[in-house]
């Protein structure tokens, strides 16, 4: 590395500032992004190529500066996974909204031990490893071109925020005139299959999905395919046909609509969840090797540096003040939990549930942390299965508690939000230890100070910490979730689905309350184990996997989350095809990422603004202009949003053929640091 690299400001006022803006804007529009479909998406690349576009106007901005500022911004891709189990505490009715300094301290101690959780396993995880690090290495490319291009007055980084924007006003506008609701923004019909059965089409016109299907890519895209169709081609009519007797459906094959979605709810999804606990745990048995071997491997080297001055790119915090934050936090954490359980039935239990919680959060959440880094690490973190740990997270916290407390009737409900709040703790600590050592790993690339990362991730946590509760009480109080009391709610608004927080409330309410639908769950399992057994055949044979994670989300989600995320990940492959035979595939592969971002972010954050103008109109539609069943509203829907696909993909096309054959030194730079 030259001096000058070594000599260069890392972290700046101006670079804070900057990320601390981005996460929250990109926090927001994650937050909504999973409340209503399951899903959300890395914003490090987004956010690297913002910040080259803002930093340019500074002659002494540098490629580690830009570093920082999508280290900060990350947080906002990761934390805000914390929504599928946080609004659970909603969905149960323990609370009736989010209180800031609860739902902050939740958000801020869990997201900093996940920071401070993975710095043992950088050395062993990032250094000297063979793990791809998908996202992680993209970003460090989108980094180094941008850098390479500053003496061309950063015009390929300037024409990759356009690519943002653009894809950002398709996906608004679209949403944006679905609410006039002269363009429909789902085509919704059920209907019957023979005599007694019954199925259904729920298609979404979701920009914002179609560019998370180009994130997720060809193989989980088809990978919920499938799992749909095992959902709605085959279980929901076999179940109408043949009613199950646990749980009762009050509904007849008369009320096709309500009968079909009754048996998805409660009984179809729970197969979904069964084959995620298998899947979780597979994956879980496949990383015990690789993981303790990476905690020996960092234990050892930390122990053959006694003496000499540890390079500026392999230092870490130092253990002081590893232990000090960490001990801090704990202390916050035992103050949460106490002032949980004081004013309920089980405060005559909190020595006990607490003895329990506390070292299954930090005990528990170490060990998740090295397993999503890993994950992070093996297929990215926008792929890595955070909700499947988050089931068999609250299993396991649901049946210990309930083993060692034996709850009354009149507790089962405080136990069930207990077992919530907790979980919530730990899956903090998964969701930015799924992130951190992706951001670990592009630092390595650029030649970064993994300390500094450490810092600026610390204050990206705080940041997320800081817009997530009054994000979630704008929705909570305008759209509420499915299955909750939402008593603010304004009438005839569609409550979002929270697939994830909605089923892990199921799931903790079922094993405390005794009554879970363990039939369906015992189906799920034997599915999980066939959809194993099917994708490593397909990876022996080297044809395209279909990841059992993928294959249950797609049972559980909405069908009209899945679809489009299909159709994006199908697109998407087209086009990376298409891209080899451009001047510079890279580039035009780096513009769709950039593009689906942008389709990510534009949708989202207007879902976040119509909330504000639901709460402040007290209108289901505020910007309705033709009755809800217009009915030209499906054929302008569909028309819509297959034109902006067209558009969207037709400029980056253009683009992409117009761009140059790049330099050697643009395609193979220097990779400063360690390797």
């Amino acid at each position: 590395m030259s001096a000058t690299a070594q000599t260069v400001k890392e972290i700046t006022l101006r670079g804070l500032l900057l990320g601390i803006a981005i996460t929250l804007v990109f926090t927001a529009a994650n937050v909504y992004l999973g409340l209503k479909v399951g899903l959300t998406f890395a914003t490090s690349i987004p956010a690297a190529v913002i910040s080259m576009a803002v930093l340019s106007a500074f002659r002494d901005s540098s490629i580690l500066e830009n570093n920082i500022v999508q280290t900060v911004a990350s947080a906002a891709g990761t934390l805000s996974a914390i929504i599928f189990v946080l609004p659970g505490l909603l969905i149960v009715g323990w609370w009736v909204d989010f209180p800031f300094w609860t739902s902050f301290w939740i958000c801020a101690s869990g997201g900093i031990l996940g920071v401070l959780f993975t710095i043992p396993l950088r050395r062993a995880m990032v250094v000297n490893t063979d793990l791809p690090y998908p996202e992680g290495v993209a970003a460090a490319e989108v980094l180094e071109v941008g850098e390479s291009a500053r003496s061309e007055a950063t015009a390929e980084s300037r024409e990759g925020l356009l690519a943002v924007v653009w894809g950002a006003v398709a996906s608004a506008g679209l949403a944006i005139f679905s609410g006039t609701r002269i363009a429909a923004a789902t085509y919704t019909t059920y209907f019957r299959v023979g005599a007694s059965a019954a199925s259904g089409i729920d298609m979404g016109y979701s920009l914002a999905l179609v560019g998370a299907g180009y994130l997720v890519g060809l193989s989980v895209g088809l990978a919920m395919l499938f799992g749909l169709l095992i959902a709605w081609a085959a279980a929901v009519p076999y179940l109408a046909a043949h009613p199950f007797p646990i749980p009762h459906n009050p509904f007849t094959i008369a009320q096709v609509a309500d009968y079909a979605d009754f048996i998805w709810r409660k009984q179809v999804r729970f197969i979904g969840a069964g084959a995620i606990a298998v899947a979780s745990v597979w994956t879980l048995l496949k990383l015990i090797g690789p993981v303790v071997s990476g905690v020996v491997s960092t234990l050892s080297a930390h122990r053959a540096r006694k003496s000499g001055i540890a390079e500026r790119t392999d230092t870490d915090l130092s253990p002081t003040v590893i232990g000090a934050i960490a001990l801090a936090c704990l202390i916050v954490i035992g103050a949460l939990l106490y002032q949980f359980l004081a004013p309920t039935p089980l405060a005559g239990n909190n020595g006990v549930l607490i003895g329990i919680a506390v070292p299954f959060i930090f005990i528990g959440g170490f060990l998740i942390a090295a397993i999503c880094g890993y994950m992070a690490g093996l297929i990215g973190a926008s792929n890595s299965p955070i909700s499947g740990v988050g089931i068999l997270a609250i299993l396991f916290c649901s049946l210990v508690f309930v083993a060692f407390v034996h709850p009354g009737v009149g507790a089962q409900k405080a136990l069930v939000a207990f077992a919530l709040f907790a979980t919530a703790i730990v899956f903090a600590i998964a969701t930015i230890s799924n992130n951190n050592l992706q951001d670990l790993k592009t630092g390595q690339l650029v030649g970064a100070t993994p300390s500094a990362q450490q810092w600026a991730l610390i204050i990206g946590v705080i940041a997320g910490a800081a817009v997530i509760p009054p994000v979630l009480n704008l929705l909570a109080n305008t759209m509420g979730f499915l299955g909750a009391p939402n008593t603010h709610v304004v009438a005839g608004t569609t409550p979002l689905a929270a697939p994830q927080a909605t089923l892990i409330s199921a799931l903790a309410q079922g094993v405390i309350g005794g009554d879970l639908n363990w039939s369906m769950i015992y189906v799920g399992l034997g599915l999980g184990v066939v959809l194993i057994v099917i994708d490593e055949v397909l990876g022996l044979a080297k044809l395209l996997r279909l990841p059992p994670l993928a294959v249950g989300i797609g049972i559980y989600l909405p069908m009209s989350a899945t679809l489009p995320v299909v159709i994006g990940a199908v697109i998407g492959h087209w086009y990376d095809g298409w891209t080899k035979r451009t001047n510079n595939p890279e580039y035009a592969k780096r513009l769709a990422v950039l593009i689906a971002s942008g389709m990510i972010v534009g949708e989202s954050l207007w879902g976040v603004i119509n909330a504000g103008l639901v709460s402040a109109t007290n209108k289901d539609a505020p910007l309705g202009l033709v009755p809800a069943d217009f009915a030209a509203a499906n054929i302008i829907g569909v028309a819509l949003f297959a034109l902006l696909i067209a558009a969207l993909y037709g400029w980056i096309m253009r683009r992409a053929k117009a761009a140059p054959v790049p330099k050697v030194e643009a395609v193979q730079p220097e990779i400063a640091g360690p390797r």
